[in-house]
């Protein structure tokens, strides 16, 4: 018996397409999902790879503005950040200034990515945790590099790359690359194609990567 190019046995062995996780270090959902997305795409054997963006960006591409910018919304965000949070299991603390500017950390996130993408997923991670546990200012520079400091990282080093020009073009390309893959908000997922916005996304994933596409949409 002749056995088939690819048989069943290793095409299970193959590696699956990581799940690609927009973020800003600005958005509370983003904090939530931050927390749960490594967990979920482990469960279904699929790596995560994680994109720092600026919102800012995004929606100036998708012609919208931050939820907190209608007064309308704003009330119930506020309460809906610290309630989704709770829900989690996770701490939380409104920042006093909010939303603020992230371009800083987020370039410190593409100079670590590009030495070692580990170590840029735990200053993300660092960097969301501070911001909305302890309500470090991630648009402040001190409290910036006191923030490199407590995870491992030379605080001037860290200084520098912000203010390094190919640090700057790098953030500006993902961000380009966020938009040209439809990217519009914080947290984004895209999954073999599929796009997912928000953090209340969770059990659409689990099902979408346990089950594939949903049948009675293709």
């Amino acid at each position: 018996m002749i056995e088939p190019a690819f048989p069943e046995r290793a095409l299970q062995a193959m590696p699956r397409s990581p799940l690609q996780f927009y973020f800003d270090f600005s958005s509370p959902y983003s904090y939530i999902a931050s927390e749960w997305v490594a967990a979920v795409a482990a469960r279904h054997g699929r790596p995560v790879q994680w994109h720092a963006i600026l919102l800012g960006v995004t929606f100036q591409a998708a012609e919208l503005k931050a939820p907190v910018a209608y007064p309308l919304k704003r009330d119930y965000v506020l309460r809906d950040f610290a309630r989704s949070a709770y829900f989690a299991g996770l701490p939380y603390r409104q920042p006093s200034a909010f939303p603020i500017a992230t371009q800083n950390a987020a370039r410190v996130f593409w100079w670590l990515h590009a030495q070692d993408p580990a170590r840029a997923v735990a200053w993300a991670k660092a960097g969301l945790r501070a911001y909305f546990t302890r309500d470090v200012a991630l648009n402040d520079e001190s409290q910036l590099k006191t923030l490199a400091q407590e995870c491992g990282l030379d605080p001037d080093a860290a200084q520098a790359a912000w203010h390094e020009p190919q640090w700057k073009e790098r953030l500006r390309a993902a961000n380009e690359a966020a938009i040209a893959a439809g990217v519009f908000g914080a947290p984004f997922f895209i999954i073999d194609g599929e796009s997912f916005w928000g953090n209340d996304r969770q059990a659409q994933i689990e099902r979408w990567l346990s089950s594939g596409p949903f049948k009675d949409l293709v």
